[in-house]
């Protein structure tokens, strides 16, 4: 059984250890080791991330052996982290934790969303009512990454 929460600083870690599994695990068809290297490069979190968490409204897809995945959303509609563990992929926890950011975002009244999706993520969100806006390329550690600009309405 999954249940939707807030995140809390406690959970940084366990955050982590999902995101820098769904880099290298779940992305594997779309981008090169460099590339997630670049994108991932320790599986130990820097100082900042709790903070990077806690700055957003960040909600855990949890369960009874611990969190599954995350999304967060800042306070001006940007979709900053949307990952679930590799794992876990294809069992609806992203839709679910897509759906508990809509539900914030309306209740903050926001008027649109923005991301910038992996191709992984791109498929889903455009599954999910966004809108690709451009293909870009972003610079991590030397190394060019493709993504996506993406918006929606709420």
């Amino acid at each position: 059984m999954i249940w939707l929460r807030y995140a809390t600083r406690e959970d940084a870690e366990e955050l982590f250890t999902i995101f820098h599994a769904a880099v290298h695990g779940g992305t594997t068809a779309f981008y090169s080791i460099e590339e997630r290297q670049a994108w991932a490069p320790s599986p130990t979190p820097s100082p900042v991330w709790p903070d990077r968490l806690t700055d957003q409204l960040t909600i855990v897809a949890d369960s009874d052996i611990g969190p599954r995945g995350f999304m967060t959303l800042g306070w001006d509609g940007h979709l900053d982290l949307a990952y679930v563990h590799p794992s876990e992929m294809g069992r609806g926890i992203a839709s679910r934790l897509h759906e508990g950011i809509l539900f914030i975002a309306q209740d903050l009244r926001l008027e649109r969303l923005t991301t910038e999706a992996s191709h992984l993520a791109r498929r889903f969100f455009l599954k999910h009512g966004w809108r690709e806006q451009a293909e870009q390329v972003v610079e991590r550690r030397k190394v060019k990454i493709v993504n996506f600009r993406m918006e929606r309405d709420v």
